[in-house]
């Protein structure tokens, strides 16, 4: 069963704000003289949990000393319930505060790393909105979706080892592009360049992120999302426009999307958005039956898309067509194995107004109508030294809205040649 906190946390400014006790995301950090383990955020502070849990003799304490958090996820459902009622109970019992304070350290105060490394990542494509503007902005007067769009959830596997957590460089990538833009730059383009993207994009997604693995040629029910996947975090799925475009017939995004993937330091448990699942905004025609699924089954996460500090668009989880225990059956439905550390994402988040899409593609569609900031710059695509950040917020169990962690990356010019 999930944890549901009865009342806010005792600690000073955070109850009633976006980190009270119904969040509890974790996260590994360092400090100056000490080694990477594993944290969680309570307002602006950190606990640092090993010590406590080796105190209190918890049972499955010891992963809090870990320098990832791949002990904790590989734990399954009811250890992770069971250690999150113990932390919640450390942080709403006042009884609790002369001993757990000692360990609470500043947010600003520690240096956040990967919190696990990635084993698997694949990238779905499963915003009915999303899919059908990019279909009609690439693919003038076509059908803009695949045929098979409504039938499975689509997607492509990316490059775990370019996964980076937020904060950390985002080098413009090479690659072979058309000289030309607009329709000459497709896959029939005859004049290339090897050189920098002109045309590189954020892309706000979710990733879920899977902690209990399964066997070779097993298979992942949805209504098994829950006995595997661990957390949730903010990821922006970079993508190289020009690259993208004219490497992907037949076979889909390769190196225009292989540069960077930025997640979240901070994952947001499970548990945590118990408060948050709502009905799916309808499907049809009706999938198969291993990819059926019970309402409510999507998720009501609202995601905020910055660009140096400029809020660009609000965009809508809540709208996207495929749920991710959709995602995560059909990842596994041919046999997949999964691993601790696999992450699986929604692809690009956006809703049906011109203000909630959630990338320069859609946003200034295709490069065409470039938007202004505040500076009086226009932007099309990104460029050098721009900072991209994603926020987003889900309904909390004590009322209120709890925050995912932020991801956030600024664009480097690309790199000289080795």
């Amino acid at each position: 069963m999930s944890v549901r906190p009865q009342q806010p946390t005792w600690v000073d400014g955070a109850a009633g704000g976006p980190y009270d006790a119904d969040n509890l995301p974790y996260a590994v950090f360092a400090t100056g003289d000490g080694a990477a383990r594993v944290g969680v955020r309570v307002g602006d502070l950190v606990l640092d949990v090993a010590p406590l849990a080796a105190a209190g003799e918890v049972p499955h304490g010891e992963v809090f000393g870990a320098p990832s958090l791949t002990p904790l996820m590989a734990l399954g459902r009811g250890a992770w319930s069971a250690l999150r009622g113990w932390l919640v109970g450390l942080l709403t019992d006042p009884r609790m505060r002369r001993s757990v304070e000692p360990w609470l350290l500043p947010v600003d105060d520690v240096q956040l790393v990967l919190p696990f490394p990635v084993a698997d990542y694949v990238d779905f494509y499963s915003s009915l909105h999303h899919a059908t503007l990019v279909g009609q902005i690439l693919r003038p007067g076509a059908d803009p979706l695949p045929r098979q769009w409504r039938r499975l959830p689509i997607g492509y596997h990316g490059r775990s080892g370019a996964v980076v957590v937020s904060g950390a460089p985002v080098h413009r990538p090479r690659g072979l592009r058309p000289e030309r833009t607009g329709a000459s730059a497709g896959p029939d383009a005859d004049v290339l360049t090897y050189a920098a993207t002109q045309q590189l994009d954020f892309e706000a997604e979710l990733a879920f992120a899977v902690g209990v693995p399964t066997e070779p040629a097993s298979r992942v029910s949805t209504a098994a999302f829950g006995d595997h996947v661990f957390g949730v975090q903010l990821l922006n799925d970079w993508s190289a426009r020009d690259i993208q475009r004219y490497e992907s017939a037949p076979l889909g995004p390769f190196l225009g999307k292989a540069f960077a993937t930025t997640v979240a330091a901070w994952v947001t448990p499970l548990d945590a958005l118990a408060a948050a699942w709502v009905p799916l905004p309808g499907q049809d025609p009706a999938p198969a039956a291993h990819l059926r699924v019970d309402d409510p089954a999507g998720l009501d996460i609202d995601i905020e898309i910055a660009v140096n500090g400029e809020t660009l668009a609000r965009v809508p989880y809540a709208s996207t067509y495929w749920a991710p225990a959709q995602m995560l059956a059909h990842l596994t439905s041919g046999g997949a194995p999964l691993r601790t550390g696999d992450v699986f994402a929604s692809g690009t988040v956006s809703g049906p107004e011109p203000d909630r899409r959630g990338c320069l593609l859609e946003l200034t569609l295709g490069g065409t109508r470039p938007l202004t900031l505040p500076d009086g710059s226009a932007r099309g695509w990104l460029v050098d030294g721009d900072e991209v950040v994603l926020t987003a917020s889900a309904p909390g169990s004590l009322g209120g809205r709890l925050a995912l962690g932020e991801t956030r990356g600024r664009i480097d010019a690309v790199r000289a040649a080795q």
